[in-house]
């Protein structure tokens, strides 16, 4: 298992996440302190993905506040916490926590995307601190392999590109997150 931080580069935020990656899948726990539009929160969550990096569950919690649990079976077909059919997200592999960085991880992990490939993806987008999830277009491309990736926000007309390590989890995203320590 690994433990690491990222800081958020729009506020005062920071990020602490266990990682466990073994043959059967893997395994995340964070805690999340940060602020959106002004906001401050705290969010407590849990991400499990098979071995092919497809997400089969996710909870998260906001401090003193909601709390959203999502079921996938890897091919596209979610659920909430009362087993009730999700089909705004139909279609959609991955989901994007706007508060962590770590999710970028997913796509970059499951599309193995060759040097200059690029791929147009649907993700279920969990909006904090409301959780509130919704159905985006973005896209990822491989600028080095194994070591930076362009995500394409195509919802929001983002782009950024970000340096990431070894297990694809990101070391830079340049105007948001930034792994601590920081490099000296």
């Amino acid at each position: 298992m690994r433990e690491l931080r990222w800081a958020s580069e729009e506020g005062d935020g920071v990020e602490h996440l266990a990682f466990d990656a073994r043959d059967g899948g893997v395994a995340v726990e964070s805690a999340v302190v940060g602020q959106r539009y002004g906001k401050a929160y705290g969010l407590h969550y849990k991400v499990r993905c098979d071995s092919q990096w497809r997400t089969r569950y996710a909870w998260l919690k906001i401090v003193g506040g909601g709390e959203l649990e999502l079921h996938g079976d890897g091919a596209g077909h979610w659920r909430d916490g009362h087993g009730i059919l999700l089909s705004s997200i139909e279609g959609c592999i991955d989901i994007d926590i706007a508060a962590t960085p770590f999710t970028n991880t997913l796509p970059i992990r499951r599309l193995q995307l060759a040097v200059g490939e690029r791929q147009p993806i649907s993700v279920a987008y969990i909006s904090t601190p409301d959780l509130q999830v919704t159905r985006v277009e973005q896209a990822y491309s491989c600028i080095e392999l194994n070591h930076e990736y362009r995500y394409e926000g195509i919802f929001r007309n983002f782009t950024a590109n970000m340096k990431v390590d070894g297990d694809g989890l990101v070391i830079d995203y340049p105007t948001l997150f930034t792994r601590l320590p920081r490099a000296r």
